[in-house]
């Protein structure tokens, strides 16, 4: 006889290094610095590590308001539940479309890296020649099964990939550094005048993008030990460790090419221009890890975004909506379970059409995806921010000037201008034509109007319904 199906997310199942963990995963540090950081210097040269400072202090200002919110919303929604409680249940129950959209986006995106340099890694160490795809199933069901499993033993194989990342470059970067590189030691990469030239506009809409995910504390906010202090916690933990060691990383890669030549590297070989670095400066046993911790960096990403995507439409499924049966869980694990199966089921579509049309995994899967998946969360950040200034204004003035106008008006401001930097470069964020570009848009625009749409059907149809929306509370910490 089965199981009856249950309704709530697993308590007090993280604590503050978990849930810290489980954030950091989801930027897949090492994908992002062998993979991704090469188009960013390629676009910013020595203005890389500078970039990332400064997108670490906007990033800190959206955080001050994103965290004093925890306070009054404890929801696995996150942006949906902020957005409402601010803007109103028809913006929140669009943000909360658009956050299904674009995380869905990441995270079948990342089979994409994973089937990609799977092929690779199998050949030269294995000999083993399959199709990325072969390889990105096999993540597909491993990732399915670890998401059934619950949010522990997922939090587990997270922190325990995200140390041995961030170990590697820790080991890069102080082998570069303990030399002084190729040209000794500058000061040009943290300049104003290098780091906020107007040329940097391409390079700041990619440096925003090695933010993503950090807002993933909130919606583990209802399986944190500590409550919305924990929450708060790990926000300000995960914003300082990105922008500080994303700097420090990038900036000794820097001082390896020389920062007069780092842009010109960058172009004459993107996709070798971090493992090089390995190569040259530490030993061939560390860069055979490295590529192999790459797999599991791409690996711990798409199980981090399994479980933020499956929370996601949980949290809607359980105020519906999306079909109520997405608000349940696993009687034992209290995993999300229909929205658990939903997502992998989605996943494989996705992976079978790539296939059967042929479309390239890193150029078409990747590369899409991510685009799709950065512009939903960007314009995410700027909504939230806009919410989050008028929630404490009208229901909490006593938090304070700083924390309910100034920080988030600041960072609404900047974060408005980075969601025009991120349209103005969406050809170079895609690799795509204006075909590809158009499709992904209109797939962010309509997952906004149909996600408002179901909204004005509920406040119609349901009005008890519509006015809950936004409202279920996990219990409030301190």
């Amino acid at each position: 006889m089965s199981q009856p199906l249950d309704n709530r997310l697993a308590r007090n199942a993280l604590n503050l290094p978990d849930l810290v963990f489980t954030v950091l995963a989801t930027l897949a540090p090492l994908t992002l610095v062998m993979a991704v950081a090469p188009l960013h210097f390629l676009k910013g040269g020595p203005a890389v590590p500078g970039g990332y400072l400064v997108a670490a202090a906007v990033m800190a200002l959206f955080a001050v308001g994103f965290c004093t919110m925890t306070r009054y919303v404890r929801n696995t929604g996150a942006f949906y539940a902020i957005i409402t409680k601010g803007l109103g249940p028809i913006a929140g129950a669009a943000a909360a479309m658009l956050a299904v959209v674009a995380y869905n986006a990441l995270q079948v995106s990342t089979y994409g890296a994973i089937g990609y340099y799977a092929g690779s890694t199998a050949a030269r160490f294995l000999g083993i020649s399959c199709p990325w795809w072969v390889f990105a199933g096999a993540a597909l069901v491993a990732v399915g099964y670890l998401g059934y499993r619950g949010i522990t033993t997922s939090a587990k194989v997270l922190a325990a990939v995200l140390i041995a990342e961030i170990a590697v470059l820790i080991i890069m970067a102080v082998a570069v550094l303990a030399t002084g590189g190729s040209e000794g030691f500058s000061a040009r990469p943290f300049e104003p005048s290098t780091v906020l030239s107007v040329h940097n506009s391409a390079m700041f809409a990619l440096i925003f993008g090695a933010f993503m995910g950090f807002e993933c504390t909130a919606i583990y906010a209802e399986e944190v030990k500590g409550g919305a202090s924990t929450v708060r916690r790990a926000t300000y933990l995960a914003v300082g460790f990105i922008g500080i060691f994303y700097a420090v990383i990038t900036y000794a890669i820097v001082t390896a090419y020389g920062a007069d030549h780092i842009a010109e590297a960058a172009a004459a070989d993107p996709a070798e221009l971090a493992l090089n670095v390995v190569a040259d400066y530490t030993s061939p046993i560390l860069l055979d890890i490295t590529e192999v911790l790459l797999l599991l960096s791409a690996f711990a990403a798409l199980l981090a975004l399994h479980n933020a995507s499956n929370r996601y439409a949980f949290a809607l499924g359980r105020e519906g909506l999306l079909p109520r049966a997405f608000g349940s869980t696993h009687h034992r694990t209290h995993a999300p379970l229909v929205a658990g199966v939903a997502q992998s089921v989605l996943a494989a579509v996705v992976l079978a059409l790539f296939v059967i049309f042929g479309l390239d995994p890193y150029l078409g899967l990747l590369l899409w995806g991510s685009a799709l998946g950065f512009l939903g969360i960007i314009v995410l950040w700027a909504f939230c921010s806009l919410a989050v200034m008028v929630y404490l204004r009208r229901h909490a003035p006593e938090a304070g000037l700083w924390r309910t106008t100034v920080a988030p008006v600041l960072s609404f401001a900047v974060l408005a201008v980075v969601v025009v930097l991120v349209f103005a470069n969406f050809d170079f964020l895609t690799a795509g034509g204006p075909v590809v570009n158009t499709v992904l848009i209109v797939a962010a625009g309509l997952a906004i109007v149909g996600g408002a749409a179901r909204a004005g059907y509920l406040r119609r149809t349901n009005p008890e319904a519509y006015l809950a929306l936004g409202r279920t509370e996990a219990g409030v910490g301190q």
